[in-house]
């Protein structure tokens, strides 16, 4: 077997299993198949960065040649911090996706950070030699583009948590017999009047919780609000970007509010793609073929790529039938399903979902409209 780093072109390999407190390095030197393990304080840069001086001196005085340096690290909580100052040092750095990594499946298997990091230097081998198969490597986002996710993410944080106080309010009520929420606009007077399921006052510490919700329920509404203004902010203060007129051109169609427009466009469209199957494999929508001797069928889609946009896309193919239903995707989705209910159309959504995604992604490029779909009328009276 022939070494993988050669005096001709000598590399070394590094792999960082991060954590919080420490990072673990396994370094592998051109003409030696033996790893190097070395263990530095989670987070000290400096630490990494004289280690990595010190092997290339290392290296350096016994080949007698400039010494290249790739690294890699697994895509997780640690963002992309470090692969932006790699990157900016001159060091080639490579994100792994932690679930594409092949692994032995025959029974359990030891897992330390030893193992891991080992593992990934030898993946990363084997892709810089061209096995593509091997793992699949995160694209990183610009800060910019990294950043502007920020926004809508927020959003869907703070709207969760609503929901989660909503559901406290009503379900303390129902224990006590009632069934209906008191309106935040009118809260003292509609919880005076109140009364449990047997006739009595509300008891005087569940008055004081039930306040407290209501008071951290007006505070998320309040920071949901601010958040939709600053997101409306962005896309009118610089109309000319390519974000920000995608944007808009979604916002055109009925249905297709700012909401779903800019997470769509942040979380998809900020990209570019070759073709439909490359979009629809990135959302994870796409069927997996199961192909074995005359057995030849689709199985389940893949859920492999964005969870955010996949979530997004069935979400906007449902008020798709709704609010379109003279287009020619809603015309297919009626004759597929007809009156079918339950798992049938549920599949038949996923599929709309795909072509309409497709659908879009060629409009916001091309300016070609999904066939059959209408435009707001606000839109056609300012144009």
């Amino acid at each position: 077997m022939q070494p993988i780093n050669t005096v001709i072109n000598p590399t070394i390999y590094l792999a960082i299993e991060l954590s919080a407190s420490t990072w673990l390095i396994a370094a592998r030197l051109p003409g030696s198949e033996k790893p190097h393990l070395h263990r530095i304080d989670g987070g000290d840069t400096a630490a990494l960065f004289a280690l990595i001086s010190s092997l290339r001196a290392r290296v350096a005085r016994r080949l007698d040649a400039a010494i290249g340096v790739v690294c890699c690290f697994e895509a997780g909580r640690d963002g992309f911090w470090l692969h932006r100052l790699l990157t900016a040092h001159g060091i080639a750095n490579y994100v792994l996706e932690p679930t594409s990594i092949l692994i032995n499946r025959r029974a359990r298997r030891a897992k330390t950070d030893r193992l891991d990091a080992i593992g990934m230097l030898r993946v990363l081998a084997a892709y810089l030699r061209g096995d593509r198969q091997s793992c699949s490597m995160v694209r990183v986002p610009t800060p910019e583009d990294e950043d502007a996710k920020r926004i809508h993410r927020e959003r869907e944080n703070l709207v969760q948590e609503k929901l989660r106080i909503e559901n406290r309010i009503e379900a303390l009520l129902f224990t006590q017999g009632i069934r209906k929420r008191p309106s935040l606009r009118s809260w003292e007077r509609d919880l005076a009047v109140l009364r449990t399921g047997d006739g009595r006052e509300m008891p005087r510490h569940l008055r004081a919780e039930l306040d407290r919700l209501r008071r951290r329920l007006v505070t998320i509404l309040e920071l949901i609000r601010e958040v939709e203004a600053e997101r409306d902010e962005v896309v009118t203060t610089n109309p000319e970007h390519q974000t920000s007129r995608k944007i808009v051109a979604l916002c055109r169609i009925r249905g297709l509010g700012e909401n779903f427009a800019g997470v769509l466009t942040r979380e998809v469209f900020y990209r570019s793609f070759d073709n439909r199957r490359q979009i629809a494999s990135y959302v994870g929508i796409t069927p997996m073929p199961y192909q074995s001797g005359s057995m030849d069928r689709d199985r389940r889609i893949s859920r492999a790529g964005n969870p955010r946009a996949r979530t997004t896309m069935i979400q906007l193919a449902w008020l798709w039938l709704r609010y379109q239903p003279g287009s020619e995707l809603a015309e297919w989705f009626r004759k597929r399903v007809g009156t079918l209910a339950g798992r049938t159309r549920r599949i038949a959504i996923v599929a709309m979902a795909r072509k309409l995604l497709i659908a879009l992604w060629r409009y916001v490029e091309t300016g070609v409209l999904p066939a059959g779909a209408e435009i707001r009328l606000e839109s056609v009276a300012a144009a």
